[in-house]
């Protein structure tokens, strides 16, 4: 955790350097691909253009199009921000920052909401502290597998058998599983890993995955959170608890979570973006960047209808 601060500090420090100003008459163009809607990747995307019109004004302009889910969409997105020969391309969410990478080695790439940039990339041996060596950089939304390990046995102490259910088309909800996995052998709790292809899979497997388990946890995956609603209806009347990979997951019907700021990664990247398109930062050799202080939070309505009575040190988390 101190090193995830530490590089995010570093990110800040080298933006905060940032001092050129921008020259009168340029405008900036930028393509933004967002995988699919839901609150945590809404409001990454709302914390870059925030960050970046706070900067530059008039000076930037957006083309922002959402590929509703579907990596095949991400690509075509790309590909007509890469003809257009955009200055930059921002990438929400892993499946969107592997189609830009196809797209273009030569038009900055920054990604946000991607959990681990070395799995996303296939990149051995990455020091996220010193850049991916390519054209990409960007945010993380990553939190330690051992902060929700350590939930799931605060909440639910004499738990016996935790649920695991992600996309298994989605490669850091993989790398996430693997992890909490590994937390949890450590505490000498059984998992079992459900997976599902896409959305049309996820009532079926989701029934399965709440027989015989003492709770759910389920990682920052894109489809899961476009579809809580089915999961919430689900697990709520079986009583089970689930932990989730972040707040916006949680509020739409999970119980608790540890989750960073969307908005501030969001915002993090876009003042890359400023640093890169301004001052001719080496997008290559600058830091991810990660959010600092995650959150412990809670889903009152979620929690009241199981009967489920929280411990202090949880955030309710305020829904609109």
């Amino acid at each position: 955790m101190k090193k995830m601060i530490a590089m995010l500090l570093a990110v800040m420090m080298v933006l905060g350097l940032a001092s050129a100003a921008v020259a009168e008459g340029t405008t900036y163009t930028i393509g933004i691909c967002q995988l699919v809607q839901h609150a945590a990747l809404d409001a990454a995307t709302e914390g870059f253009m925030a960050a970046l019109t706070e900067k530059l004004g008039d000076n930037v302009k957006f083309d922002l199009q959402n590929a509703q889910g579907e990596p095949a969409t991400c690509s075509t997105i790309v590909t007509g921000f890469v003809a257009n020969e955009y200055d930059l391309i921002m990438a929400n969410a892993t499946p969107a920052l592997l189609a830009a990478v196809s797209a273009t080695d030569t038009i900055p790439i920054l990604g946000t909401s991607v959990t681990d940039y070395a799995t996303a990339l296939a990149i051995e041996d990455m020091d996220a502290a010193v850049g991916t060596g390519i054209n990409v950089s960007g945010t993380s939304d990553g939190v330690p597998a051992q902060l929700y390990a350590d939930t799931v046995m605060e909440l639910v102490p004499e738990a016996k058998k935790v649920s695991i259910v992600y996309c298994s088309a989605e490669p850091n909800s993989v790398l996430q599983a693997d992890q909490f996995i590994a937390c949890m052998d450590e505490l000498g709790v059984a998992t079992e890993v459900f997976t599902f292809a896409d959305s049309n899979d996820i009532q079926a497997v989701v029934t399965a995955a709440i027989e015989g388990v003492d709770a759910m946890y389920i990682p920052t995956d894109n489809t899961a959170a476009s579809n809580m609603t089915i999961v919430s209806n689900i697990c709520s009347p079986a009583g089970v608890p689930i932990i989730c990979g972040e707040e916006g997951m949680c509020g739409a019907g999970g119980l608790a979570t540890v989750s960073i700021s969307y908005y501030d990664i969001g915002y993090v990247c876009g003042e890359m973006a400023y640093d890169i398109l301004v001052n001719g930062a080496d997008i290559s050799a600058m830091p991810i960047g990660y959010a600092a202080s995650p959150e412990k939070k809670y889903n009152a309505d979620y929690a009241e209808a199981i009967g489920f009575e929280m411990p202090e040190g949880y955030m309710a988390i305020v829904t609109e």
